[in-house]
């Protein structure tokens, strides 16, 4: 893997969709981005995680100190998180906040799922950025991280991401993952 930046406080990567951040609990054996940094960069600290069949952009640290310093940004949302993804279906809106409380890890299949009374608090910026005859090009912006919320929002809506058969998207052969790719990060370093 070849990082996008890498300096003596950050690692700032491109991760490939299919690849776990830490160790996979069903597949022991499989690779992880930890491991294979870690391998060539020593201890590596984690600041945010990507859904191991999310694709694009995450920072780790390399010291105590930028660990502290990116994890006190992303506490108080200073870092900016933009992810681009298709959706099943065209919104009547072209931007629209989503600001369904979500709970995590709900029945065998640990789905997050919208919860208006036991459900954290969590909000999602969608713009349309280009529509199709069957779908539509997102920009999602998180205001908050909870576990597949970019997913789980967008299907409150109505609209799934292509390919994410967990939340409701019909089965397609264009795609065998979520089309979900995290796009930009913006922090201070």
């Amino acid at each position: 893997m070849e990082p996008l930046h890498a300096d003596e406080q950050v690692i700032i990567l491109d991760k490939p969709a299919g690849l776990s951040v830490l160790p996979d609990g069903w597949e022991k054996d499989s690779p992880y981005v930890i491991k294979l940094l870690e391998e060539q960069y020593g201890r590596i600290f984690i600041v945010h995680r990507l859904d191991k069949t999310t694709s694009g952009v995450i920072v780790f640290a390399r010291t105590a100190e930028a660990h502290r310093t990116l994890n006190m940004q992303f506490d108080q949302r200073q870092a900016r998180k933009i992810y681009h993804a298709i959706a099943v279906g065209n919104p009547k809106w072209d931007e629209h906040v989503a600001r369904h409380p979500l709970r995590v890890n709900v029945g065998h299949k640990h789905r997050t799922m919208v919860d208006d009374k036991n459900g954290k608090p969590s909000e999602t910026r969608f713009k349309v950025i280009k529509r199709y005859p069957a779908h539509a090009l997102l920009e999602a912006e998180l205001m908050t991280g909870r576990t597949h919320q970019i997913r789980v929002h967008a299907y409150a809506l109505g609209y799934p991401l292509l390919g994410d058969v967990l939340y409701s998207a019909p089965e397609t052969d264009l795609i065998e993952r979520p089309a979900l790719h995290a796009y930009s990060l913006s922090f201070n370093h």
